[in-house]
């Protein structure tokens, strides 16, 4: 099994091109309905949030989680990594959709910092829409800078988006607060345009339509569930004891720490599909 984690259901842009990607994979999806957002959360709470989900997981029988959650990928993903997965899961991985978007947009592998083959990183700007307190973190300049320092990062916060497509507030409302926030992004620019965007939240393909037609025409949308489901499929390939054997269960199973009812009646938006969630509770029963 592999556990895909979010803090919502922003995640299931994610877990759906996962599935389309590695049909013979068994996911379990578990959202922290709960305490969601993320966004606004301090970095210590979202890491003890983030680790107690990553614990569970592993606890029920994944050995691998990916951390479908921009915010939390950028707070807790390395800080887990370096600190807590080798003394207390050292056969165990977690991985962050943050980390293959960074791979994309400067064309070097994280783990080795060699060039990634069929991957440009031109030169110029990069703009970076995320929650809060993942433009807060810094999290994307830093990686970015220190694997192609040719490349300067614009970050933009867009602090009620989220709560607006939960909200499900009308198109036009959400055009317009995309259309503010791309305005926002251009004036710190200076007149620069940059050459691709990052939707830095997995909420935010929901408005991609929205992103696309503000930002300037030279500028590349880039598609982060595609990336990181390519990712995926490239680190199980590589890492063959992580990834499902002839004959194993595959599909999805979904999990929630919220109410089953009402996060279930919200999350086909997201997934593309009717999806019926259960209390986390019965991962005691995976």
């Amino acid at each position: 099994m592999i556990g895909v984690f979010d803090s919502g259901h922003g995640g299931l842009t994610v877990l759906r091109q996962l599935i389309a990607r590695l049909p013979q994979e068994y996911f379990v999806y578990f959202g922290d309905h709960a305490h969601a957002p993320y966004g606004r959360r301090e970095p210590e709470e979202i890491y003890r949030l983030t680790l107690e989900a990553v614990e569970r997981l592993f606890q029920h029988g994944c050995r691998l989680v990916l951390l479908a959650c921009n915010t939390a990928s950028a707070v807790a993903l390395r800080r887990m990594q370096q600190d807590w997965l080798s003394q207390n899961a050292p056969n165990h991985r977690v991985l962050g959709v943050f980390v293959p978007m960074v791979e994309a947009l400067t064309a070097t592998s994280w783990r080795d910092g060699l060039p990634l083959p069929g991957r440009v990183a031109e030169d110029g700007l990069v703009a970076v829409f995320a929650t809060q307190r993942t433009v807060l973190s810094g999290a994307y300049p830093l990686e970015i800078s220190l694997r192609a320092p040719q490349l300067r990062v614009v970050a933009q916060a867009c602090p009620q988006l989220v709560a607006a497509i939960e909200g499900q507030e009308p198109q036009t409302r959400l055009k317009s607060m995309v259309t503010g926030y791309v305005a926002e992004m251009l004036a710190k620019t200076g007149g620069a345009v940059p050459g691709a965007a990052v939707l830095g939240c997995t909420h935010y393909p929901l408005v991609a339509e929205h992103f696309a037609e503000a930002l300037p025409e030279t500028t590349r949308l880039m598609d982060q569930p595609g990336i990181v489901a390519a990712s995926l499929a490239d680190y199980l390939e590589r890492h063959p004891r992580f990834a499902a054997t002839p004959g194993s269960l595959s599909g999805a199973r979904f999990l929630t720490s919220g109410d089953p009812q009402t996060v279930s009646a919200f999350a086909s938006r997201f997934f593309g599909a009717e999806v019926a969630f259960h209390s986390a509770k019965e991962l005691d029963r995976i």
